[in-house]
């Protein structure tokens, strides 16, 4: 059963720390996925990226701007797929949620160019699961 606190968060995509989105996104290519819209580089974040779709779920690709060490804890640590994304109704409500579950920031909500500057915060589950919240 659903969990009513939860219910205005929908899925979006799967976060992919890598070195190089031309590479990253020949292996997707492998696997039947498209390269969905635009690049994109946020600098605000750190990173360049990009989103696929294909048959599975959306993953955005992201790889680190000269300098950025945004990625770095997951690409040294051999970690690729590093957070699960949600659209969210309220970015504040949907945050005061998971603090109330123990999850704790990471990230404190900042407008992102891949979502046309709505904000973006992103937490850690007491999992240590990352997910990220986009405002709707």
């Amino acid at each position: 059963m659903m969990d009513a606190a939860l219910a205005g968060f929908d899925f979006h995509h799967i976060g992919v720390a890598c070195r190089s989105l031309a590479v990253e996104q020949r292996g997707w290519a492998l696997l039947g996925y498209d390269v969905e819209g635009e690049a994109f580089t946020d600098p605000l974040q750190g990173v360049t990226g990009l989103f696929m779709t294909g048959p599975g779920p959306r993953m955005e690709l992201l790889a680190p701007l000269p300098g950025s060490t945004t990625l770095t804890p997951f690409l040294d640590g051999g970690i690729k797929m590093y957070h699960h994304a949600y659209v969210v109704l309220d970015i504040e409500t949907a945050t005061d949620t998971l603090k109330a579950r123990r999850a704790k920031i990471v990230s404190p909500p900042k407008p992102a160019v891949a979502f046309g500057g709505r904000l973006v915060t992103f937490l850690m589950l007491p999992t240590t699961m990352i997910v990220e919240l986009i405002q709707r």
